[in-house]
Formats: C-alpha cells, structure tokens, sequence
C-alpha cells in the first residue's frame, strides 16, 4: 500500500514538472517563432536547429514524459497487483517507444514515409489448396487497398494453388503488381522429415526453407500467414527493416497466448520459447543476413536436437523458429504486438490496442477462424467481411508517378481499347467483349480425378445467382463431373459459398468445379463463362448444356456407352441431346423416353421453343425421333442450336455474342464448318425448367438497338468465318441472305 502511494506521489510531481516546462517552453518558443504552436514543428519535416537552448530543452521535456509513461505504467502493474496478484502484461517499449498503450502511433502529427514511393515490397505466402486459395484472395485485397507502392508477392504453392492463384492474377491485372511461383514439392524434402501436428500439415514448415526456395538476389521479405488482414499500409511495415540492428534478422510479434509457458494442461510440454515465445504469422526476414548466418544448417541442427525429446512439432514451424530464437536471443527484433493481433481463444490481444487506429494485422490464428471467442469479435469480424465482400475489380488502381514494368497482355488490352469509337453504336458491345473479367477457378474444393476412361463426359454449363436453385437438382440428375462457370460478384461468391457448404446435396459433392467469374459491365458474358467452364474440364469429352436443363436420368452412363458404340475417338462428331421444355413449375420427371413421350402427348411437355422459336431446334427431327432407336445424321441449318457432346478439344465459344442471341448459334455453325457429324440420340433427352426471363433477353425484345447491333455481330461473325474456312463458309453467308 504504502509503495502505491510512492508511485503515486512520483507521478504528481513528475506532472508537476512537465507541466512548468512546456509552459516556459511554449512561452519561450512563442518569442523565437512568433507564437506558433509548441507541437507543430516535429510535423514539419526536417527543420535546423536554431538556438542549442531549445535543443537541449526540448530533449529534458522528451526525457520528462518518458519518465511520466514508465512511472503511469508503474502505477498501472502495482494497481494490477493489488488486484489478482498478477501484473498486467503488454507490448515492451523498444527503440524508444512507450510501453503499454501509448504508443506513438497515437501521436496527432502524421508519419513521415520512410518507404520511398515507388520502392518495390516484397512479399513471400504459403499457400496450398483450395480453401487457402480463397483466403488469400481476401489477405491480398486488404493489403491493395492500403498499398501506395508497388508489390511483388512471392507464392509457394502445390499444383492447385498454382492453378488458382495464376489465372486469378493474370485476369486481375492489377498495376504494379508482379507475382512470383515456386513449386512446394521441390521443397518438402527440406522438412518432410519433420513430425507436424498441426492442421496446416506439411506446408505449414515451408516458411523455414524460404532463404532457399527465393532468388539469392531477394535480401528481404515480409512473410505472412494465409488468416491475416491488413488494417494499414504494407510499407509501415517494411519500414521496420530500417530499425534493426546489425545483428537481428527476424522480425516477430510476441505470442500473445500462453501456450509456450507451459502448463495448460496436464503433461502440457511446449518446445522452448524465450518468455511466452514468438508467433510467426507476420515475419520480417533479413534473407541475406539468414544466409550468411548458415539459417539453414541452423534450424536444422536446432530441430533435430529438440525432435529427440519432442518427437514433432505441435505448432509447425513456429515451434522451430522458437527454439533458434531461444538459443540465440539477439537474432530477433519484437515487433509491436498490434502488427499481429491475434484472435485465438484466450489470447492477450486485447492489450495491443485501445483504438482502431492502433491495429495494423489482424490474425485469425484459430481453427474457429471467424467464430473465435473475443470481446471485439464482431468488429474485427466485419473488417474481415469489409475485404471478403469487396469489389477487387476497383483495386485495379495505378500508382501514379512509379514506372511500372511493360506487360504485353495489359498493354493489347489497352491499345484495343483506346481503338474503339465511342461514336459507334455498338460500342458498349465491343467494350464488353474487350473486358478483362477477374476469373477465379475451382472456388470449392474439387477432387475428381478424371479417370483413365476414353469415354468419360463431364457436363458443362454457366450461370448467375438468379438460377442457383437449379444445381441441387442438376446433381441429383447428372452423377459424372460437372465444371460450372458463375457470374458473380465478390459479395454474391461468399452467398454462394454459404449456400453450397450448408446445402447437403451440394457439400456430398466433390467431382463439381465452381469457378467463378466476377462481374463487370452491363452485359452477360455467356461465351466467356461456357469458355471458362470448359476449358477447365478433365474428361475427353463434355455436355454442352444450359443450367436450366435438367437431364434425364441416367443419361451419364449413356452417354459414356454412346461414345463408345459409336467409336468416337476416332470420328469427329457432335451427339445432340433433344431438348423439352414444360410450362410447370413442378413436374413429375419422366423416367424414360417412353413416359417423356406419353407426356408430351398429353401436352404437359413440348419440344424446346416450338412456340416462340422453332428453328433453334427443329433440324433435330423430333417426329423421327419418337421412333428411332439408333442414332441419325442431321444437317446444319440455319439457327440451329441443340445441346451437344463434343471432345474437349472443339472450338471455343465466340465471345463477341454477350447477353442474348446467337452464342449457341455461332458455335454449331463453327462445329459444322469444321466438319462434324451432328448425330441425334434416339434415347437421350433434357427438360427446361421455367423461369422469370433474364435481363438480357428483356433487352433484347425492347431495344432496336440491342437487334441491330446483334445484326451488326453476325455480319461480322460471318466474314471471320469466312476468313478462317474460306469458300467452305460461303453456304452461312447464302443462307443468312435468303432468310
């Protein structure tokens, strides 16, 4: 009690004193500098010094408050003990920064930039699967939106992720970012000998290897786990490499739960830690340093000394980096606790803030992720949602005044688009066709490996979120694989994300790709998303069909056989699947060909669009296919458009045709100039479902300008067709004429 009371007394007469003296101060610079404000100068840059009084009063003021924070955080631990006998814990103060909560981040003049503005940052993540995939996208967009430099991110990744994360960033192109790949399975041998508990597997040790999985010529990088969220610019953070001393080399936030004091449980034995350890979510390494350190043959030694007592690591490479650290302290700069606030059950993080100015990293470092338990959850929570949910095609921001290196795709795309004439009236279709879409592939965990099967068929088709009612359905009907393109924006993905891991038919489901194409334009991309849908495809061959179809039952397996009877491998043939339609939003679904055709007799089914467009459909035949029981031949006409199985390999989509009219027209008569058989299958149908009619095809029937550019479209189809198969698709060209 009494040295309460001591602390106390200090604390008044230290206040006392600072108080006398920025008086005096402000009185006496007042004279000097005509009554301006004591505390404006330091914000002004870099100012001479004018009179070595000021000076050195102005470092005793300095020294006065420091006294009056370590005194305030005296006071603060004793009244702590006083309490529950524990002190408070919190962020030490380093490299002149007050301890606790006053830190200078609080401080009403702004930073000074000590990055220069167009200085390259260099960034290293781990990321494996599908589901690191996705959270990386949502790291990566908090860290765009705060970057005013340019940034190089450098992945370590298994195939899928590589996938992923390339195409997403090439259909991204995002100014002043460059991306960088490098294969895990070269490096697993570097720690696959290491037993690792933790969920992150063995990809959660490649971060030891990184001095030698990045290029020699890389002497730094910031390394950051896949659960992080930035709340700041990057480049506060890389300024920190400036304060290290010549003999640190990493750069770590202290682990802010107990886990490494040990005695969490009974028989509870961590790796060695120096205090309550290291987290290594946030990492700062000095490469070139590490490497004429020997990193290498140092954490190894290290590891392989304490795996004989530990047997495996519980915490993946954090364990290790702990226990180097342990032996040799001087290795390390602590960072700030708020460049890694931590949400974990039963973590300290509380301490690293007291205002939202103050977080700079958020970590969700538990496998509860967004459900962790913590007072502020739901702040931090909608900070995440804020970047998850976020347009990234508004990211696509340049930096002004920073050279940024050519990029050829960038640059077509560019000149492509300054070509245009904004007079035309068919320049919002000629805008849209040359939009670069964000595309980001198998959203969803996909683990169908296609089978060594000549036949295999996966069904192939594109939507928006006005028809996701539609896949439950699609999946009970089609067992084989399915690659879906869905046009979405970011917040309409996590929806669906949503819908699909609560949906029990859709989460039983592995052999579905989901790859989502993000929005932006006035029109529907319809080529492009069945292009993306297909191009992404395992199988030999695949369905050309629409995500309103539902196919018969069973018709997997037939098709398979189908292929196989009709030798297609070595024909080159298109199989068309007739197509129905009802009127009712609830049917019973016929079971076979011969209850379809009781049905449509009955008139509660009809052939597809015999009323509103009977041309689409009608060179299929369907009075001869009431009875066939082998497939037939038919031939091209104009307008026709069925749904068809085709190799992989057939051409692709023509993706001038956005919105409604002739993206499935253009595609058959290409199939056909080619020189595909077009062979109907006499025991294979499809139904469409009703539904409220799209946007487009509103447009469509309300606009003479939306049918006349659709006209202008076909012209100009026509004369590349013409172009690429000469006099052999002069046949189009008369039969567009007499119609």
């Amino acid at each position: 009690m009494l040295r309460s009371w001591r602390v106390k007394l200090k604390l008044l007469l230290a206040t006392v004193t600072l108080a006398v003296l920025l008086s005096w101060l402000y009185l006496f610079v007042g004279s000097l500098e005509y009554g301006r404000f004591l505390l404006l100068p330091p914000c002004l840059g870099e100012q001479p010094s004018r009179d070595v009084e000021r000076e050195a009063l102005a470092s005793r003021v300095r020294r006065v408050e420091e006294e009056n924070q370590q005194l305030r955080l005296q006071l603060s631990q004793v009244q702590a003990e006083g309490s529950d006998g524990n002190p408070q814990w919190g962020a030490s103060a380093e490299d002149g920064e007050p301890p606790g909560g006053e830190r200078s981040n609080r401080t009403a003049c702004p930073k000074q930039r000590t990055v220069h503005k167009c200085e390259l940052l260099h960034v290293a993540i781990v990321c494996a699967g599908h589901n690191a995939s996705r959270d990386v996208v949502t790291l990566v967009k908090s860290i765009l939106f705060h970057r005013k430099n340019p940034l190089h991110f450098h992945f370590i990744t298994d195939s899928v992720a590589h996938q992923i994360l390339q195409t997403l960033f090439q259909s991204w192109m995002v100014p002043s970012v460059h991306v960088s790949f490098y294969n895990a399975d070269d490096l697993k041998p570097e720690v696959s000998w290491i037993p690792n508990k933790h969920y992150s597997g063995i990809y959660g040790l490649m971060k030891l290897t990184l001095t030698k999985a990045l290029p020699s010529s890389l002497s730094k990088v910031i390394v950051l786990d896949t659960d992080i969220t930035f709340a700041t610019d990057i480049a506060e953070l890389w300024a920190v490499f400036g304060k290290f001393s010549d003999k640190q080399v990493i750069g770590l936030v202290e682990n802010q739960s107990d886990w490494y004091l040990g005695n969490l449980w009974k028989n509870h034995k961590p790796w060695p830690a120096l205090g309550r350890g290291f987290n290594t979510g946030v990492i700062l390494l000095l490469l070139d340093r590490l490497r004429r350190l020997g990193w290498e043959q140092m954490w190894r030694l290290t590891a392989e000394r304490e795996l004989m007592s530990m047997l495996s690591t519980s915490l993946a490479d954090q364990d290790i980096f702990n226990a180097v650290i342990k032996q040799d302290p001087a290795l390390v700069y602590r960072l700030p606790c708020f460049w890694n606030v931590q949400l974990s059950d039963h973590t300290r993080s509380e301490q690293c803030y007291t205002e939202v100015s103050d977080l700079k990293v958020i970590h969700w470092n538990s496998p509860k992720k967004l459900r962790v338990k913590n007072k502020h959850v739901e702040f931090f929570r909608n900070l995440y949602l804020t970047f998850l949910e976020y347009d990234g095609n508004l990211l696509r921001r340049e930096l002004f005044g920073c050279a940024s290196l050519p990029s050829p795709p960038g640059d077509q795309l560019q000149q492509a688009l300054e070509e245009l004439d904004e007079d035309d009236p068919c320049y919002d279709f000629r805008r849209q066709h040359l939009t670069q879409h964000r595309v980001h592939l198998f959203f969803l965990q996909y683990e169908f490996l296609a089978l060594p099967n000549p036949t295999d068929v996966t069904l192939v088709a594109q939507l928006s979120m006005d028809r996701l009612q539609m896949l439950e359905a699609i999946c009970k009907h089609w067992a084989g694989p399915i690659s879906l393109a869905l046009y979405m924006s970011d917040a309409e993905a996590q929806q669906f994300l949503r819908y699909a891991q609560a949906s029990e038919v859709l989460s039983a489901r592995r052999n579905v790709a989901y790859h989502i194409v993000y929005k932006e334009g006035q029109f529907y991309p319809i080529n492009l998303l069945r292009n993306v849908a297909l191009a992404n495809t395992q199988t030999p061959y695949v369905f050309l069909t629409d995500i309103d179809f539902l196919p018969m039952y069973g018709l997997y397996d037939y098709l398979r056989n189908s292929i196989q009877q009709l030798e297609l491998p070595q024909r080159k043939a298109a199989l068309i699947v007739p197509a129905f339609e009802t009127l009712h939003y609830r049917l019973t679904f016929p079971k076979s060909k011969a209850e379809l055709l009781s049905m449509l007799d009955m008139g509660s089914l009809y052939t597809f669009r015999y009323h509103v467009w009977p041309k689409g459909h009608a060179p299929t035949d369907y009075a001869k296919w009431r009875t066939a029981t082998v497939p037939y031949r038919v031939a091209w006409q104009p307008d026709f458009e069925p749904y068809v199985v085709v190799r992989r390999d057939c051409p692709k989509y023509d993706q001038r045709f956005v919105g409604f009219g002739w993206n499935k027209v253009s595609h058959i008569m290409e199939l056909d100039a080619q020189e595909y058989e077009l062979l109907v299958l006499p025991n294979a149908f499809m139904i469409h479902m009703p539904h409220a009619p799209s946007f487009d095809i509103s447009k469509f029937r309300l606009s003479a300008g939306y049918r006349g550019c659709l006209q202008t479209l076909r012209e100009e189809f026509h004369q590349d067709l013409s172009r690429r198969y000469g006099a052999a698709a002069l046949k189009y060209l008369t039969a567009e004429r007499s119609l």
